[in-house]
């Protein structure tokens, strides 16, 4: 288990960080030692296991499908795609199927006039560092229907039909389209004036709080970055720093300024790729993948150039968790991934060059994502002119132009050690436009009106936006 409390050293610390925290019922001191106390509290434990040791899984005998028993939660199946790339057009992977929808909430109540977020230490088995920071609701409908058998899903009450708590943002969101099929869960933040038991593996903790958080390293994770960066910058109060860059990142969220595009003109744009983009997905049974480029062996499914990801197993032991013990696949990136948002001021306000991207199990052809966004190592042996636009930039960025720079776990509950290294460059002054017809410079406050629908933005981009405002 990786202590943190000494993280809270490598946060900027500024005055009005400082002077928030007399506003927070947690001071930033008080939230490392309690998560440290909950980290020594609870005991955890992930172990590598054969495919055969696990237990309520298996493999179909006709489709060799990866299923569970109960038919719920989710399964690992075959896909074969067809699009039109000049590059590696057509390809077979394993993929992710789990069509119901989860809850991801956050619950926010007012203290002393100040919001406040219901926040849970929370472990999950593909976790780097065990613990990281959660929504006050992270589930599976299975999960919460408790198809387990185990304990109920704390405050999903909140989030249920006849609350009475204030619903503050509502949206299905898609999630990570390289190893998921179509996947999207509800993101949601509801607001209560009630008193509100709090459970020892949780705390309140504001806003600019969980800002100073997501400048860490493995702190707080995919499903509460996802979460934060659709709250409505309105209900945000925001440090004070008197740094430029972060008064152009308020003025583009705000609205203010001249932007680039039309909300009508980036629409049509990405319309336009999502009409004429091929992107043909056929599900398949596993069995077809494991004879077309992938091996089935005891432990792991992987593919035969040794990229990609592998989908793995493993038993799991945590005390503080609904099943305290239990094993279940993962998917195992083979390597980190770089997400990088290349980011000008144009007309005065700071725009974002985001691009149209297709995965192979993204539900509506395309969604809009970071400037670069890929896993390095897939592209050593790529012809030059087939590697991803501004990769290289991106990489050999001078630390002055760097504005954001920290390393996020993704999803630890399907995903084993997946993480990725987040990137906001500014580029300078006389940086070319629109490189190619599948990327545009928006603003910021038009990325977040996106938010509002579904399938727009990708889990990473949002991630990103998250962490911007972190700035």
């Amino acid at each position: 288990m990786v202590d943190i409390a000494s993280a809270a050293d490598t946060a900027p610390a500024t005055g009005s960080a400082l002077a928030v925290a007399d506003d927070a019922v947690m001071s930033m001191a008080d939230f490392h030692s309690w998560f440290n106390a909950r980290a020594r509290a609870n005991s955890f434990r992930v172990d590598r296991i054969p495919f055969a040791d696990l237990r309520g899984w298996d493999f179909e005998p006709d489709s060799g499908n990866l299923v569970h028993a109960s038919g719920r939660f989710f399964s690992v199946e075959g896909l074969r795609v067809r699009t039109d790339r000049p590059w590696v057009s057509e390809w077979i992977q394993p993929i992710i199927v789990q069509p119901e929808i989860g809850v991801l909430g956050i619950l926010v109540k007012r203290f002393g006039g100040v919001l406040h977020c219901l926040m849970q230490a929370k472990m999950e088995p593909g976790n780097i560092n065990g613990l990281q920071i959660s929504p006050t609701v992270q589930a599976t409908r299975s999960n919460y229907m408790q198809v387990h058998g185990g304990a109920g899903t704390k405050y999903i009450e909140y989030f249920r039909p006849g609350s009475r708590a204030r619903v503050l943002f509502d949206g299905l969101q898609s999630e990570q389209g390289s190893w998921f099929l179509h996947k999207r869960n509800r993101n949601i933040v509801v607001e209560t004036d009630e008193d509100v038991p709090l459970d020892e593996d949780f705390c309140w903790l504001t806003l600019s709080q969980m800002r100073r958080l997501m400048r860490l390293d493995h702190m707080v994770n995919m499903d509460s970055r996802t979460v934060l960066s659709c709250i409505p910058p309105a209900l945000t109060r925001p440090d004070d720093t008197g740094d430029s860059f972060s008064d152009a990142i308020l003025n583009s969220l705000s609205g203010h300024g001249h932007a680039v595009h039309d909300p009508a003109r980036i629409l049509s744009w990405l319309t336009e790729i999502r009409a004429r983009q091929e992107l043909v997905q056929r599900r398949v049974p596993l069995k077809e993948v494991v004879e077309d480029g992938w091996r089935l062996g005891p432990e792991v499914i992987d593919h035969r150039a040794g990229k990609y990801f592998d989908v793995m197993a493993v038993s799991v032991q945590a005390s503080n968790r609904e099943v305290t013990s239990w094993t279940q696949p993962l998917v195992a990136p083979k390597q980190s991934g770089l997400l990088a948002l290349l980011v000008k001021r144009i007309g005065g306000t700071l725009h974002a060059l985001v691009q149209a991207r297709s995965d192979a199990g993204t539900l509506n052809i395309a969604e809009l994502t970071a400037t670069v966004h890929c896993q390095p190592g897939n592209y050593v042996d790529a012809p030059a002119e087939h590697r991803p636009p501004y990769l290289d930039y991106a990489l050999a960025a001078p630390s002055c132009r760097v504005r954001l720079d920290v390393v996020h776990s993704e999803e630890g509950g399907r995903f084993y050690h997946a993480q990725n290294r987040y990137l906001v460059v500014e580029v300078e002054d006389d940086f070319a436009a629109e490189p190619d017809d599948r990327y545009l410079w928006t603003t910021l406050n038009q990325l977040m009106s996106l938010l509002s629908h579904s399938n727009y933005l990708t889990v990473e981009l949002r991630s990103l936006m998250a962490s911007m405002r972190s700035l």
